[in-house]
Formats: structure tokens, C-alpha cells, sequence
């Protein structure tokens, strides 16, 4: 097999072609980059119930707390004591000797937008409430953790006890005494921190918050965050893996939340932002994923909730710290075409809300400081405007005899580009890219795009397709048009899939994507923006499967998915080189390439998928007929020798064979041929 590296050089590569795309699925943010380890901290989630147009919320305020079992009582401190329906326990709200009595009530909140707050009795001392924190707190030896929370004095004087235990043992603790109130005067709230470091390393721990005396207090927004979490909003290890993809953008918040299951819990980004303690919680469209009759309409994800603590401001953040630029994507008036029948007609009055988000999400963006939302992001620290310029109109939307998407997208375009000419649109091709609503899609920007250049930057594509119809599709692209842009938004191969199921990720699913991938780069005048979906899943609390990267509440699982992605974000050229069908051969030997090069190195950068289970030799020729010799820096992902590979983390969160998938840096001489190792990826570069 021969590749030549011609001097010819093609169309330039959009800078940040390859970027991420989170949704808030898979407990990606509560639970997840979100570093917060308490789950519902402020005593306001929702058990949610319901199918497409019949969904009702319960509100469940006591969800994952309980009492905890006093330090002098007859049980081990942090013993689990059963919660009954609802939160309470037996219904009364008084509990078993050495409890507490924990009640869930309103009256005086900390603030309006989440009015209910915990009131909490002791009897006696010791006696004290635990979180259940998302299956248990993990404390890691040596390091700190920052808790605090907000207090009112009822009728108490003592201190306020923090801890981590386990089977009797305490990990950490501390304590912080409360401040003195006179009696007969207004009774504030008031913030507390304090600091615990692990004395031990500990899984499945339990966060208990305990009075030192008798008496009556009320609590809210209790927190506790690793001290080491970046800015103190994002878990280190998962940021960490996202800046090491090098992505160009970030898509947000999703996906179907966005829209949500009803209007009402759809995602108002203006209540994501300011302090969080005023941001609304809500649940997620997520806890409703797989509700039927035999379930009763009610699922183990019942309680997924968004606190929102990673909000629009932080998305920005987050975006500027990776190096992607931002891509929030609008709401159009359309709760979840899947998932329900509300919409907002485009003559009521409050479809203007709607065009005036769009508008001040630009300014809160972009905006300076003297302006309304421009000087609210710089309240939040941010003075600097963050320098959006794209912006995503509705998600995965589609025209229906019911639904007048086109218009609504015609009315956003023209408000938004009234004031703001400079922000570019993505549209939305629905849900697939094989039916009539997908064709139809297209033939509306283009008739549109034909008027107006400026109508549509790029449209959002879907595909969750099985491994095979990547391979069968490298050439998607080569005829489409290019008068309109193409943003391959969310893909994956999918050789099964599943509710927490690891396993759906494979080698080979992550091979046809790379080989996918090269038919994408090849095709950059037209596809100008890439990125593979879901980025996260939590072991255990996974409604989607595969997923680019796992976690659990020790560390991350990167799979061979995220290889490929990151393969691609550290290796993308400048400019294309063309390669004049010589792709075409290679794919008759199941090898798949992309050539580019990067005129800030000076390099060829080869992309080549072995898709066999033969090692292939890969000739690599100059303009002049030579071959190419020299150092080359190779990135591969490859199997084991004996091709069992497993691509993914197994049950549990650990991979049942670590060896299953190797990625590699290392530099090497070339002398004239690239070994391409047995169902393998690589990507290499060399100098021209």
C-alpha cells in the first residue's frame, strides 16, 4: 500500500474543527464535573413521574438526607437509618431514640427561588443528619475539603460538628462555633466554612452535619467541595480530561434539557446565573428517560435534579479555560419533540421572552460592563467580555404539520441578526440524517442560504449509528454542497447500548468512528464543526450508553473513544492536502487516511485506521517519487496482540483488563514505510 505526500496543498481546516458537546445526561454535571460531593444541598428536588404529555413532579425536599445515628448512641456513627416515602420517616417527623427530628419547611427561606430549608431538633448532643451523596462521599488521604453551609438558630448556642465516617471510624472532621445571638431579636442567617482533611483514604463514606448540644436549628445550602476543585466549581481529574482533548469548541447545555419535558422545566439560562444559592433547582429531563406502565411511570432516576451550579457562567468560564470557544444553544418556544406536545405559539406574548434571551444572552456574553447582562457578568467576576460567536438555534428540531420550526428559525435569524450581524447561526437538521424531516431541513437553508449568506453558518447534524455504517459512510460527504455548512453535532458508534453499561464502548466502535473521521476531515470546506456525544456517564447513574469518558467518585475512565477525539484535537493541520483517490484504494484494504498539513510546523499529518486484524504496511512517498525518511512524532491506539480488546471500563468502574486498549506518544524514524499495527488508529507526523 502506498501514500504520497503531495506538495499541493488544499481548502484550509476550520482552527477548532474538533470540540466537545455537553449535555447535562448521565449525571454529568450534579454528580460529576460539577465538583459539589452533597446531592441536594439546598432540600429542593423533585421525584418525577410521567410519560410524553402526562408528566407531574412530586416535591420531595428530604431527598438523600436522613438522621444520623448520634456519636454516644447504640449504633456506629454514620449508620444508615431507612427513609420512608417521601423523606420522612414513619410519616411524623419524630424518629428513634438517638436520632433527630428533621423537618422539611418554608416560611423564612434564605432565599425566595429555593424556599424550602431543613429545621432541625436534637435532644440531646451528638445528635446530628447525613447525606447520601450520590452513593457515598470518597476522601482521599492527606487532602482537604471545603464545607460550608448556611445556619439560623432556632433556640441553640453550641457548635456545629462536619464529619466523614464509616463503620464507626471518623476520616475527618471539624468543627465551628456558632455565632452568639441575643435572645429577642431577628435571628439571621448565617454562612459558615470550615475545612476536614482526610486522615485516611475512605470509599462509600458518609457526610454527617451534628449538633454539639441540644436544641433547634435551621440549615440550607450545605455544601462541600475538594479544596484542590479548579476555580472552585470544576472536579480536578474530570477538567483535567477535557483540557487534554484540546477542543476548539463547546457546545451547551445540551441537548433535550434545553428544551425540556414541559416548558416548565425547560433550561432558562438566566436562572443558571448570579450567586447560586438564587439559582432555581429543577429537574432534568434525564429523570424521565425510559418511564412506562411496568414501572409505574417512575424510574431509578427519578431524582435526577439540576442545582444549576454550573450555570451559563460557568459554561463561559469553563469554555475560556479550555481554550474551546463557547456554543450555547436557545431555546425556540418547543418543549422536547420526543418527549412532548407543548410548544409556545409564535403569536402568544410570551414567545417574546424567547427572541429577548436570545438577545440578552448575546449582551451577558459580549456585552460591557455598563450594560444590564454585560455588567452582571462582571459582578460575577468576569469584566472582560468572553467572546461568543456562535450560537445554536433550538435543539434537534424538526418541521411537523404541528410544529412551524422553519418560521420560528427565520424569526430568531432576523432578530438576532438585526442587532447582532456578527453572531453566527447553527441550525438544526432534526434527528437523523435519513429521513424526509433531514431532507427537508436541508432544502430550507439552502433556499434560504441562497438570499441570505448569512442565514444559517452551519447545521447540526445527528447520527448514533452501529460501527459498520461509519465504515460504509467515509464518503458522507463528498457531494453535499457547500454553500451551507455542516456541524457533525452529535455522533457515536453504537454497537449496543443500555442503562450503565460501559461495556457499549468498544474499540471497535471507536475505530469506525476515526475512520469516519478522516472522510470528515477530507471534507473540512464543508464540515466545519465535529464533536462526539455523550462526553460523560457516571458509573452507575448512566442513562445513555457509550459515553466518551466514565467516572465514578474516584477517578476517570477515558475510553478508547476519547483517544480518537483527542487524537484528532492535537492533530489537526491548517490546510488539507489532497490526496486525489488514493484514499479510495487504501479502503479496499480496510485502511482509512486523512492527509493534512500544519504550516505552523512545517509537518504532514497522517491519520490512518487499520480497520483488519492483519498488521499493514503503509509506503509513505514525497512529491519527488522518494521515500520519506526521517523522525515522526506517532500517536496509536491499538489492541492487545491477541485482539480481545474491550475498548471501555467494565461493570463497577474498573476495565476487567486493563491491557484491552494501549494509547502511545513516542517518537520514531521513518524509513519510507508506516507499520500499522492490527486494528489500530494513529496519528503521525512529519516533517515536509
Amino acid at each position: 500500500m502506498k501514500l504520497k505526500l503531495e506538495k499541493e496543498k488544499g481548502g484550509k481546516i476550520n482552527e477548532g474543527m474538533i470540540g466537545l458537546f455537553f449535555e447535562d445526561i448521565n449525571y454529568a454535571a450534579d454528580g460529576g464535573l460539577y465538583a459539589e460531593m452533597i446531592e441536594n444541598r439546598s432540600f429542593e428536588f423533585y421525584d418525577c413521574y410521567g410519560d410524553k404529555g402526562a408528566y407531574y413532579v412530586k416535591h420531595d425536599p428530604g431527598y438523600g438526607w436522613s438522621p444520623a445515628q448520634a456519636a454516644d448512641g447504640d449504633g456506629a456513627p454514620g449508620e444508615n437509618i431507612t427513609c420512608g416515602e417521601n423523606g420522612t420517616y414513619g410519616g411524623s417527623g419524630v424518629y428513634d431514640e438517638g436520632a433527630g427530628r428533621l423537618e422539611y419547611v418554608m416560611g423564612s427561606p434564605l432565599y425566595r427561588e429555593n424556599p424550602h430549608y431543613l429545621r432541625f431538633t436534637a435532644a440531646k448532643p451528638g445528635q446530628g443528619f447525613q447525606n447520601q451523596a450520590y452513593g457515598g462521599i470518597f476522601l482521599e488521604k492527606g487532602k482537604e475539603y471545603r464545607v460550608s453551609f448556611y445556619a439560623r438558630q432556632v433556640d441553640y448556642e453550641g457548635s456545629f460538628r462536619v464529619s466523614v465516617q464509616k463503620g464507626g471510624s471518623v476520616y475527618a472532621e471539624a468543627s465551628v462555633s456558632c455565632q452568639s445571638v441575643p435572645k429577642n431579636v431577628w435571628r439571621k442567617w448565617i454562612r459558615y466554612e470550615l475545612t476536614l482533611k482526610a486522615e485516611e483514604t475512605v470509599e462509600n463514606g458518609v457526610f454527617i452535619l451534628s449538633l454539639e448540644e441540644a436544641g433547634t436549628v435551621e440549615f440550607d445550602f450545605i455544601s462541600m467541595m475538594p479544596a484542590d476543585a479548579v476555580a472552585g466549581i470544576f472536579r480536578k481529574d474530570i477538567f483535567e480530561r477535557l483540557k487534554e482533548l484540546h477542543p476548539g469548541f463547546l457546545r451547551f447545555p445540551g441537548g433535550c434539557i434545553i428544551e425540556g419535558n414541559t416548558l416548565e422545566n425547560r433550561y432558562r439560562w438566566k436562572e443558571s446565573v448570579g450567586i447560586p444559592e438564587r439559582r432555581r433547582a429543577n429537574f432534568s429531563r434525564w429523570s424521565l428517560h425510559g418511564t412506562n406502565e411496568e414501572n409505574g411511570w417512575h424510574t431509578e432516576y427519578a431524582h435526577y435534579n439540576q442545582t444549576l451550579g454550573i450555570g451559563y457562567y460557568e459554561y463561559f468560564l469553563l469554555c475560556e479555560m479550555i481554550g474551546a470557544k463557547p456554543l450555547p444553544v436557545l431555546n425556540v418556544g418547543l418543549a422536547c419533540q420526543y418527549q412532548s406536545y407543548e410548544l409556545v405559539e409564535m403569536d402568544a406574548p410570551e414567545f417574546q421572552e424567547f427572541l429577548k434571551d436570545a438577545l440578552d444572552l448575546i449582551e451577558f456574553a459580549n456585552g460591557s460592563p455598563e450594560t444590564e447582562w454585560g455588567g452582571l457578568r462582571a459582578r460575577m467576576g468576569h469584566p472582560e467580555p468572553f467572546g461568543m460567536t456562535m450560537v445554536g438555534i433550538g435543539n434537534e428540531q424538526w418541521e411537523t404539520e404541528q410544529v412551524d420550526f422553519f418560521a420560528r428559525y427565520r424569526i430568531f435569524e432576523k432578530t438576532i441578526h438585526e442587532k447582532y450581524p456578527e453572531i453566527r447561526l447553527i441550525g438544526s437538521a432534526g434527528p437523523d440524517i435519513t429521513s424526509d424531516r433531514y431532507r427537508d431541513a436541508w432544502e430550507f437553508y439552502r433556499e434560504a442560504a441562497a438570499g441570505n449568506p448569512d442565514f444559517c453558518y452551519a447545521v447540526d447534524e445527528h447520527y448514533y449509528v452501529k460501527p459498520e455504517w461509519f465504515y460504509d459512510h467515509v464518503d458522507f460527504y463528498d457531494d453535499y454542497p457547500r454553500n451551507v455548512k455542516v456541524f457533525a453535532g452529535e455522533y457515536a458508534a453504537h454497537p449496543f447500548g443500555g442503562l450503565n453499561h460501559p461495556g457499549a464502548n468498544t474499540l471497535a466502535g471507536a475505530l469506525a468512528e476515526a475512520a469516519f473521521l478522516t472522510g470528515i476531515e477530507k471534507n473540512a470546506d464543508v464540515v466545519i464543526l465535529a464533536s462526539y456525544a455523550p462526553l460523560f456517564a457516571r458509573i452507575g447513574f448512566a442513562q445513555w450508553a457509550p459515553d466518551m469518558i466514565w467516572f465514578d467518585e474516584r477517578e476517570t475512565y477515558p475510553t478508547a473513544s476519547y483517544y480518537v477525539q483527542k487524537m484528532y484535537g492535537e492533530n489537526m493541520g491548517t490546510v488539507l492536502v489532497p490526496m486525489h483517490g488514493q484514499e479510495k484504494e487504501l479502503q479496499k484494504e480496510r485502511v482509512y487516511v486523512s492527509l493534512s498539513f500544519d504550516e505552523r510546523a512545517g509537518e504532514y499529518i497522517i491519520k490512518a485506521v487499520n480497520a483488519s486484524k492483519e498488521a499493514k504496511a503503509l509506503e509513505l512517498f514525497d512529491a519527488e517519487e522518494k521515500p520519506v525518511r526521517g523522525t515522526a512524532v506517532i500517536k496509536e491506539l491499538k489492541g492487545p496482540d491477541d485482539g480481545a480488546a474491550c475498548g471501555s471500563v467494565a461493570s463497577g468502574g474498573k476495565c476487567s483488563r486493563p491491557e484491552a486498549v494501549s494509547y502511545e506518544e513516542r517518537d520514531t524514524e521513518i524509513s519510507g514505510t508506516l507499520m500499522l499495527a492490527p486494528e489500530s488508529f494513529v496519528a503521525v507526523r512529519v516533517k515536509e
